[in-house]
């Protein structure tokens, strides 16, 4: 590979945060390229509304990461669809292993994300982002003045259940345990709310829809044997699950150290103890956000900001006198930044 097809920076990671950082990056003049295994936009991309967006009043997923897409790619951000398989980041050049072939870069951004972790009953896939729903704060709104059912036992189940109240005519916590495994005091917030009904030891078994939104629920008492059907006569329900996150990082797992949960062990800043490599997104626990633009953006500036920590003091142009930068990124200059 010439040097000329070596990166300030590779960002393995093609939702909201990586795409911030590649905006930042992008716009401070490194050159940055993007890697996405599927699809750009990360897992927003299957929320048919979104209207808790600062400054977009009402869009799609999908619309609005084409959006951070085509933002980045105007400052010159690079993208393409690869699957990274494996990180060399010994020296001062890494090399990223895609199934494209072989990545060269200053500096490594993981933006890899976690997904949440699905209970596996039949129409859970199917009805994904119509219906079945992951997030209370995303997808609350949409059922107010309906039946909520919200699947888990834990900390986040009791807490979200409680928040889905706020729009939710009812909601119902269907948990396989015998009681919540949360703390109490959170606990007691959902059984005490009158908006709430508990059934312990109860596991869902399949979903379905008529029309444009769920009306049949089957879910079976894992000790009584008993089941219960629930068909709601043309009324839609929502099903929210929340049984934890699993993060993206089997990639990293011999580049970087993991905590016992598979999270990135992460500093204030997103940074490894590992020179030149960096995190961003839901594969950290330091930070917790929904759409994560926002950690993109601190590592992007972090980047830009602080070089020595994620991307070298010089461009790759610089530094081996053969990248050189468009006209067209030139006339942007340094224009201030909305921070």
């Amino acid at each position: 590979m010439t040097e000329e097809n070596i990166f300030d920076a590779a960002i393995i990671g093609g939702g909201p945060a990586g795409l911030t950082a590649a905006l930042y990056l992008a716009r401070a003049r490194y050159r940055v390229v993007v890697l996405e295994k599927d699809n750009f936009g990360g897992q927003i991309t299957i929320t048919d509304e979104v209207v808790n967006y600062p400054g977009v009043a009402h869009t799609t997923g999908r619309e609005l990461t084409a959006t951070m897409r085509d933002q980045a790619q105007s400052f010159g951000a690079e993208f393409r669809i690869a699957e990274a398989v494996g990180i060399d980041a010994a020296g001062d050049i890494k090399t990223v292993k895609t199934d494209k072939g072989d990545i060269r870069a200053f500096s490594v951004l993981i933006a890899t994300g976690a997904h949440p972790r699905t209970v596996g009953f039949k129409g859970e896939d199917e009805h994904r982002g119509r219906g079945v729903a992951y997030c209370a704060t995303c997808d609350g709104e949409f059922f107010t003045g309906k039946e909520v059912y919200v699947i888990g036992g834990g900390f986040a189940a009791a807490e979200e259940s409680v928040f889905l109240t706020k729009y939710a005519e009812h909601v119902t916590i269907l948990m396989m345990t015998d009681d919540f495994t949360c703390a109490a005091a959170t606990a007691e917030h959902a059984k005490t709310n009158p908006k709430i009904t508990v059934l312990p030891n109860t596991e869902v078994e399949e979903v379905n829809s008529s029309g444009s939104g769920l009306d049949y629920i089957r879910y079976r008492n894992n000790k009584t044997g008993e089941v219960t059907e629930r068909n709601s006569d043309g009324k839609t329900f929502g099903v929210f699950v929340f049984v934890g996150y699993a993060p993206e990082t089997d990639l990293v797992k011999d580049v970087v150290k993991l905590d016992d949960h598979g999270y990135i062990i992460a500093d204030r800043d997103q940074r490894r103890r590992l020179r030149k490599t960096a995190q961003t997104g839901r594969n950290s626990r330091r930070r917790r956000r929904d759409c994560r633009d926002g950690n993109g953006t601190a590592r992007g500036k972090n980047a830009k900001e602080n070089g020595h920590n994620a991307c070298p003091p010089q461009t790759v142009g610089e530094k081996h006198g053969e990248y050189k930068q468009s006209s067209e990124r030139k006339r942007h200059g340094r224009r201030r930044d909305i921070r």
